[in-house]
């Protein structure tokens, strides 16, 4: 592979970085799915070049760190909304409380309305 192609391929991949990096900004998990292929395929062919120096990579690792921080976050953020949900789910179906020995009392809620709807 020459120079110029291996320096296309970079480039490539920088660029698709940048558009990462505002997918996981404006929270566009559809726009990295379709991203992760073409990605997955840059990052291949970068590997499988030969002749590549270590400085030419630097910003490309740069920007992948990065990138992988913001995704990060936006993870933990997802396993919080998951959390706050299961919580409001539990919630929903009863109500837990313990008494002064510590046992634990759950109160079921009802799941069906208690009023009747007549005609």
């Amino acid at each position: 592979m020459t120079h110029s192609t291996a320096q296309t391929l970079i480039n490539d991949l920088d660029t698709l970085l940048d558009q990462e990096r505002l997918a996981l900004i404006d929270g566009d998990l559809e726009m990295l799915g379709r991203m992760l292929a073409q990605k997955q395929e840059l990052i291949d062919n970068i590997n499988a070049t030969e002749s590549l120096e270590r400085e030419q990579l630097k910003e490309v690792h740069d920007k992948v760190t990065r990138n992988q921080e913001l995704l990060n976050s936006a993870m933990e953020g997802i396993r919080a909304v998951a959390s706050r949900m299961a919580d409001l789910r539990r919630v929903r179906q009863g109500l837990e409380t313990y008494d002064q020995t510590g046992r634990k009392t759950r109160f079921e809620t009802q799941t069906q309305p208690s009023v009747e709807k007549r005609a």
